[in-house]
């Protein structure tokens, strides 16, 4: 059964405490969010020292998500 939540005007939403309780996570926890290329988004538990890991793998993935990259990708 979906758990449904509102975005707010600033673009917030609360996690259900179905969500919480699924996740294990309290209050100041983290979690993240993946988006699958069909849309869907999967939140996950995230552990405070994953979080350095986790930017670190952003940071040198979207060095490869430029404009040169998309064009060389199209030649493939």
């Amino acid at each position: 059964m979906p758990v449904i939540s509102r975005i707010t005007a600033k673009g917030q939403t609360t996690v259900p405490q179905q969500v919480r309780f699924a996740l294990n996570r309290q209050p100041g926890d983290l979690i993240a969010r993946d988006i699958e290329p069909d849309g869907r988004v999967a939140i996950r538990r995230i552990q405070a020292a994953g979080i350095e890991y986790l930017q670190a793998v952003q940071r040198s993935l979207s060095e490869w998500h430029t404009a040169e990259v998309e064009r060389a990708k199209g030649k493939l």
